[in-house]
């Protein structure tokens, strides 16, 4: 049987008695009107902030200037037009700024034909453009070129990336009157990006990618040849200038190739940090990984987080303790210092104007329950001795050093949405720039979520979030005949926080939950296993994922927890997740229809085989052919089609059909298998959409389908 949903879906229908106790929560758009603060930056030598504010799909570039930070927007963007605002960086001295518009920035691949996303079904086909304004002189943004990842010099000149080649334009936009055109910087026989200018502004830094090798050049002008630093057969990224601009420091892993490495398994993925004369002169790695699972290269937040510190020091991240930590070293070599000790990890990094410490936030604190939270701390560079900036029962991340006093950040709380603020570096009260909430917001009515803890089948202890909202006084009769829901998120390297997230996808299912919790469900987010937060050991989890589905366990585990809660109907039980937990509530419905009684699965891996043949490279073509069949076997045992004949509970499908991360046909191929077997299923198909739906009308339609489609499975009938 199979039942289509319309785009727009009504607002849902609660039923019978229920609804009189479950009417106190605040509308669905209500809920989704919060505004969304994101891609915070700082001019690199201080006196100006710049970040993206969205309110419903209209995402708009604001700006902040000492000494009086008075906020001002940049933008004048009225539509929900799904297109992205991301990259946004000052020129050194904060004169000028630029971003860019359009794009996937959270694809895992390109659309066919390289086209940008087009989720508004614009008639014109939507290009990924740089635009840039003078914020000194108060001028209007312009339109400078196509192109991507743009990086401004001390000197004002542009380079950005178009085609995987650097090219250059004026900031400006147009010269007498007329607009001027881009022109290819140079020519290299790379891929190229991670574009990082010298401090004089004379040189160009980049990474230039070969495929199984790479290395770091560096342009001095048309009229000189390009230099390759130290050239090997390994793999060259993050490029960071020395303060004199004599010498560049950069990471290196090794180049692909060997003998073919084991899929089933995880193996270390050593890496080192290198320093290299400018001038394509001597070079000498300065410190190196064990070859350890926890030397490997961290895939976290901004990866190995390279920065060249006062004090001729290096600081980076590594996972040596099983902790996202931070090192420093000195830059001829030698011994790393460990500078944040302790169980927990750094998440955001940012380096202060003159380079002597580090902030960064972090899942620690002074208080009860800060692993499910991120707060904000400062670190010298040559020595562990962290400071608090920020404490309590807020979160707050993604901090930048605003000038030589200040540091900006984005903060939020267990019920107030994402706002802007600024923080002495020795901490105390926070002044905010851009508020979370416009008035009229329903932060009252919103449910104060809990943390809670419970055992895994295997004995590994899982942590979650609860959303309850207390029993209305003429709703006491219901009290132990909720239904339930478990939210599983996606990455899977996510952790689901005590308050709003610091990424969108998941600030918006933190939205829906406290919808969900505030209309009568008891909602329980689980981190299970390969998330972070709690070490690496737990996001690099054995036999989980396409190698054994351990993380399902945390899952069912989360369900019995909800079983075992007297105001919880165990017969009620539904699961909803976009990406990895759109794969995880695959999972939840194919092996335990018995538990879960209808599911919510947004754009979700369904045959672990089929990604992995997408995504690994060819067979080796000599003797060796490594364990690859027997890994392709495990993973569709994985997958939540070897367990489709136990699949009994309905579903509701939702994808986008321009997804860059999780194969269209994904949905297609469990929809065609569903039908088959006669499995109760509904679709919601949102054209041209990509994972991450770029329009708020998308969200909604996604919203309002989940909402009718859980009311009419998991509330009793009249």
């Amino acid at each position: 049987m199979k039942l289509v949903v319309t785009a727009l879906l009504g607002a849902a229908m609660l039923c019978g008695a229920a609804a009189a106790a479950l009417a106190a929560g605040p509308p669905l758009e209500a809920v989704l009107g919060y505004p969304f603060q994101s891609s915070l930056v700082a001019a690199e030598h201080g006196g100006a902030v710049a970040w993206v504010q969205t309110v419903r799909g209209v995402r708009n570039v604001w700006l902040a200037r000492a000494p009086d930070y008075a906020p001002r927007q940049l933008t004048a963007n009225t539509q929900d037009d799904g297109q992205e605002l991301t990259n946004l960086v000052f020129s050194p001295d904060g004169t000028h700024l630029a971003w860019v518009r359009g794009g996937d920035h959270d694809a895992n691949w390109p659309a066919e034909g390289n086209l940008a996303p087009d989720p508004a079904a614009s008639p014109e086909q939507p290009q990924v453009t740089i635009w840039a304004t003078d914020v000194a002189g108060g001028g209007a943004p312009v339109k400078v070129a196509e192109g991507d990842f743009p990086a401004i010099s001390a000197k004002g000149v542009l380079a950005f990336v178009r085609d995987k080649q650097v090219w250059t334009a004026p900031l400006e936009g147009q010269k007498d009157g007329k607009e001027t055109k881009a022109e290819r910087l140079f020519f290299d026989r790379g891929k190229d990006g991670g574009l990082a200018w010298s401090p004089d502004g004379e040189r160009l830094a980049f990474v230039s990618n070969r495929a199984d090798h790479g290395f770091i050049g560096v342009f001095s002008g048309k009229d000189r040849a390009l230099i390759y630093l130290a050239p090997s057969t390994g793999r060259d990224d993050e490029p960071r200038w020395s303060p004199d601009g004599r010498r560049i420091a950069f990471t290196r892993r090794p180049g692909e190739g060997g003998p073919p490495e084991p899929i089933g398994e995880e193996r270390p993925q050593p890496w080192s940090v290198w320093v290299a004369d400018a001038d394509g002169g001597a070079a000498h790695r300065v410190w190196a990984s064990a070859k350890t699972l926890e030397g490997s290269y961290p895939e976290v937040e901004g990866q190995a987080n390279l920065i060249w510190a006062a004090g001729d020091r290096l600081v980076f991240l590594a996972e040596t303790d099983n902790w996202q930590h931070l090192y420093s070293v000195p830059a001829a070599g030698g011994e790393a210092l460990l500078l944040t000790p302790g169980p927990f990890m750094v998440e955001h990094v940012a380096r202060s104007i003159d380079g002597r410490t580090i902030i960064y936030d972090a899942n620690t604190g002074g208080e009860a329950n800060d692993g499910e939270r991120r707060h904000l701390f400062e670190v010298p560079v040559d020595r562990a001795a962290p400071a608090t900036l920020t404490r309590g029962e807020g979160i707050d991340w993604t901090p930048v050093a605003a000038d030589a006093g200040h540091v900006a950040y984005i903060a939020a709380g267990p019920t107030a949405p994402p706002e802007v603020a600024l923080v002495g570096h020795a901490g105390g009260a926070r002044r905010v720039l851009a508020a979370g909430a416009a008035a009229g917001y329903p932060t009252a009515a919103l449910v104060v979520p809990r943390p809670v803890t419970f055992k895994a089948p295997d004995g590994l202890t899982i942590h979650a979030v609860l959303f309850e909202a207390p029993i209305p006084p003429d709703g006491a009769s219901h009290a132990h005949a909720r239904p339930a829901v478990i939210f599983v998120h996606g990455g899977p390297p996510r952790q689901m926080l005590l308050g709003w997230h610091y990424m969108d996808y998941y600030t918006h299912a933190f939205a829906m939950n406290q919808y969900l919790a505030g209309h009568g469900y008891v909602v329980l987010s689980v981190n299970y296993r390969l998330g972070i937060g709690y070490g690496r050991a737990f996001n690099h989890a054995l036999h989980a994922g396409f190698r054994g589905a351990s993380e399902y366990q945390d899952v069912l585990a989360g369900a019995r927890f909800l079983q075992g809660m007297a105001e919880v109907d165990p017969n009620r039980i539904g699961v909803w997740g976009g990406s990895y937990g759109g794969y995880l509530t695959a999972m939840a419905l194919a092996r335990n229809s018995d538990v879960f009684k209808a599911g919510v699965d947004l754009h979700g891996v369904h045959d672990w085989s089929a990604s992995l043949a997408r995504e690994l490279p060819p067979a080796p073509g000599g003797y060796e052919k490594g364990d690859r069949d027997a890994a392709m076997a495990v993973a569709f045992k994985s997958s939540p089609i070897a367990d489709l004949s136990r699949w009994t509970s309905p579903v509701l499908l939702i994808q986008g059909d321009d997804d860059r991360n999780v194969a269209f046909h994904e949905t297609i191929d469990l929809a065609r298998r569903l039908d088959a077997q006669r499995t109760p299923f509904e679709e919601l198909v949102l054209p041209n959409e990509i994972h991450g739906f770029l329009r708020y009308g998308s969200w909604l339609a996604s919203d309002r389908a989940t909402v009718d489609f859980l009311d009419r499975h998991l509330h009793p009938a009249p």
